[in-house]
């Protein structure tokens, strides 16, 4: 049901009017547009409606625009991460009130399922990664946000905002499909092939497990300087072809013990299976929109995992703890912020990284 005022024309007849927001849309492949479209309502008795206060734009954003990702119809409000103030709730939320802030996890989780009830949030049978993909999402004034008793965080008093727009995905997504799906030990030698947001969150989080070695792979000099500043021990362009040779000689022909695939293209999954030592690990963060090859006549007898995942936001409560003690700070990743109505231009900029610089970018609605 969508929202609707009751105003009365000069004549006194009641007149129903649709409350609109600006919303970024989804208009197909390449097609995107900020628009006046209808304000959410509750739709199910579990549902949240939020106010943003601040969102992102990320990688999978683009990959949608792509065309990469079918299951998101044009029409689709973008967004999957921000905070916000709950505005209404529906009758069977317990857990928040209107005028609570919130953080909205990019997984929706009903709690219930067998999925949920074995913490794979991102495979709930209702809900998962729905958020501006087959559901609208946050890049707007308003969200709907459903099973909110079990996708919305509490934001304590005095948090920054702007860092935890970083835990709704980007900060748990490098942290748990690239670094614990890929096994980070103390002493080991990490390599994360893409210095973009995600394999800058896995830098980060990576630390938490003192490995010996942590080696940044990508093409810009500037997010290889970045990652420097970051923690990354070793930086590698990978232009000029050598990254594989580099990388064996500085570890004795063995390789690295785990290697974090973020950027979702078959030549840096293909690097990583070229650098792997035996018995490592290769870990996927990257959207992959193409098919890759696994080179099995080359890996078949070196005791390799490789690991999949998508998001599942468990550790965002541990997140939380490490960013109010200043453990981590996820606010490092952010480089430009802009109004809603300026979003255009955040996308400009974040697509254009190479030139822009950009990491994140924060939208204040």
């Amino acid at each position: 049901m969508t929202e609707t005022t009751i105003v009365k024309t000069k004549d006194r007849t009641p007149v129903a009017v649709t409350e609109t927001m600006k919303a970024l849309v989804y208009r197909g492949p390449g097609k995107k547009a900020l628009e006046d479209h209808p304000k959410p309502d509750i739709t199910a008795p579990t549902d949240a409606i939020v106010k943003i206060t601040k969102t992102t734009i990320c990688g999978t954003d683009l990959h949608i625009l792509k065309g990469d990702l079918p299951t998101c119809q044009p029409g689709r409000i973008l967004g999957h991460e921000g905070v916000g103030v709950v505005e209404k709730v529906g009758p069977a939320v317990t857990a928040f009130k209107p005028g609570d802030r919130v953080l909205i996890s990019c997984v929706s989780a009903c709690g219930k399922c067998d999925y949920c009830r074995k913490q794979m949030y991102s495979h709930c049978t209702t809900g998962g990664w729905i958020l501006g993909n087959t559901i609208d999402g946050t890049q707007a004034e308003f969200v709907r946000t459903p099973f909110a008793d079990t996708s919305l965080y509490p934001i304590p008093d005095g948090a920054d905002e702007e860092a935890l727009v970083m835990l709704s995905d980007i900060l748990p997504t490098g942290f748990e499909c690239g670094v614990l799906n890929g096994k980070v030990e103390p002493g080991s030698i990490v390599a994360i092939v893409g210095a973009g947001p995600v394999g800058m969150a896995a830098l980060l989080t990576a630390q938490f497990f003192s490995p010996a070695e942590i080696i940044m792979i990508d093409l810009d000099d500037n997010r290889l300087e970045v990652a420097k500043r970051f923690g990354a021990t070793t930086v590698i362009n990978s232009a000029d072809g050598n990254a594989v040779e580099t990388i064996m000689k500085m570890t004795g022909k063995r390789g690295v013990d785990t290697a974090i695939e973020a950027v979702g293209i078959p030549a840096t999954f293909e690097l990583c299976e070229k650098i792997i030592a035996p018995g490592g690990t290769i870990a996927n963060i990257g959207v992959h929109g193409v098919k890759v090859d696994l080179h099995l006549e080359s890996l078949w007898d070196r005791n390799i995992s490789i690991t999949t995942r998508l998001v599942d936001t468990v550790t965002i409560p541990m997140l939380f703890k490490t960013v109010r003690s200043r453990k981590i700070d996820p606010k490092l990743l952010i480089t430009h912020r802009f109004k809603l109505d300026h979003i255009m231009d955040a996308y400009e900029t974040f697509a254009s990284a190479a030139k822009t610089k950009a990491l994140k970018v924060i939208i204040e609605a």
